[in-house]
C-alpha cells in the first residue's frame, strides 16, 4: 500500500487517538461523514461536540434526525452540543490555538470524569478564512490536536471545503493531521477500488488494484465522473497493481474529451507501464500527460 492509502481510512473505522481531515467538495459528502461520525459516538456512549460554521446548528441535528438517530435526549442531558465557531473557535473575538487546544484537552477529561466512553468532536473550518486574529495559527493548532489526543479516547475530524480553500490551503492543512477520511468509492469489487479524493490539494481519483477486461467500463465510468469536476482531472496510480491497454485505452479517450485549457495527469505511474502508454502513441494527445512513479535506486 502506498503512503497515501495507509494514511486514509473510512469514517466507520475511526479509532481513538485519531485525527483526520476531512476534505470535501459536495455537501452530500460532508453531510454523509458527519453523520456517520456524530451518531457513531452517541452510540458508544460518547460525549459528541460539533463546531458548526457554514452549516446552521439545527441543520446538522436534521442530518441526524434523517438518518435515524433522535439527538433530542442526548443534547438534553449533555452528551450531544452542536455550537458555532464563533462561540468555540473565536470566543475571544480571535483564535489562539494553544488556548483552544487545552480546552479539548479539559473536554476529554471533562467527558471521562462525567462517566462517558470518550469524547468526538469535529468542526468545520471555514472560519479561518475571515479577517480574523490569529487564523494565522491553525497549522499549529492542528498538529497539536493531535498531541492532546495521542493515546486518550478521544478523536477528532476537521472540515475543509474544498470549493472555499485553494488547493494549496488544503495540501497544507492536509499535511497537518496525521491521517485523512476516505470518501466513498465510485466503484468497489474484488481487485479493484476506485476513491475520489485529494492528493497535494488537487482532485484525485486513486486507482486501488487491477484494472482489466472486467472493470473497463466501470473505470471508463469512473473517468467519466471525473470530467464533471472543475480544472485539471488527476489520477492517482501509487496504488495500481495492473491496466491493459483497454484501460490506457480508457485514460487516453477521457483526455481527449476534456476542453484545451484542461488536462488530466496520470500520476505514479510504474514506469514500464509509462513505456507502453509511449509506444501505442498515446503520450502524443495533447491533453493527457504521464508521470512516472519514483523506484528506489
Amino acid at each position: 500500500m502506498t503512503a497515501r492509502a495507509d494514511r486514509e481510512r473510512r469514517v466507520q473505522d475511526m479509532a481513538h487517538g485519531d485525527h483526520l481531515c476531512l476534505a470535501f467538495a459536495d455537501d452530500a459528502e460532508q453531510r454523509r461523514v458527519v453523520t456517520a461520525y456524530l451518531s457513531a459516538g452517541l452510540e458508544l456512549g460518547e460525549r459528541v461536540l460539533y463546531f458548526a460554521d457554514r452549516r446552521d446548528p439545527r441543520e446538522v441535528l436534521s442530518w441526524l434526525g434523517s438518518a435515524g438517530t433522535d439527538p433530542r435526549r442526548a443534547l438534553a442531558s449533555g452528551q450531544l452540543d452542536v455550537t458555532t465557531a464563533g462561540k468555540s473557535y473565536l470566543a475571544a473575538g480571535s483564535f489562539d490555538a494553544e488556548a483552544m487546544a487545552s480546552s479539548l484537552g479539559q473536554e476529554v477529561r471533562d467527558s471521562l470524569t462525567a462517566g462517558y466512553r470518550g469524547f468526538r468532536v469535529s468542526g468545520e473550518m471555514g472560519w479561518a478564512l475571515r479577517d480574523v486574529p490569529g487564523t494565522d495559527q491553525l497549522e499549529r493548532y492542528e498538529r497539536r490536536v493531535t498531541e492532546v489526543f495521542a493515546g486518550q479516547p478521544a478523536s477528532a475530524i476537521c472540515q475543509y471545503d474544498a470549493r472555499r480553500f485553494g488547493p494549496r490551503a488544503l495540501d497544507a492543512f492536509d499535511r497537518c493531521h496525521p491521517g485523512a477520511v476516505e470518501p466513498d468509492a465510485l466503484y468497489a469489487a474484488p481487485g479493484l477500488r476506485l476513491v475520489p479524493g485529494f492528493r497535494a490539494g488537487q482532485r484525485s481519483l486513486r486507482v486501488v488494484g487491477t484494472v482489466d477486461y472486467r472493470a473497463t467500463d466501470a473505470f471508463a465510468a469512473a473517468l467519466e465522473t471525473t470530467l464533471d469536476w472543475p480544472g485539471d482531472v488527476w489520477v492517482d496510480m501509487s496504488a495500481l497493481e495492473f491496466i491493459d491497454l483497454a484501460g490506457v485505452r480508457a485514460l487516453a479517450h477521457a483526455a481527449g474529451r476534456l476542453p484545451a485549457d484542461r488536462r488530466l495527469h496520470v500520476v505514479d505511474l510504474a514506469p514500464l507501464l509509462c513505456q507502453v502508454v509511449g509506444m501505442v502513441g498515446w503520450d502524443e494527445t495533447p491533453s493527457l500527460i504521464v508521470t512516472a512513479r519514483e523506484t528506489a535506486s
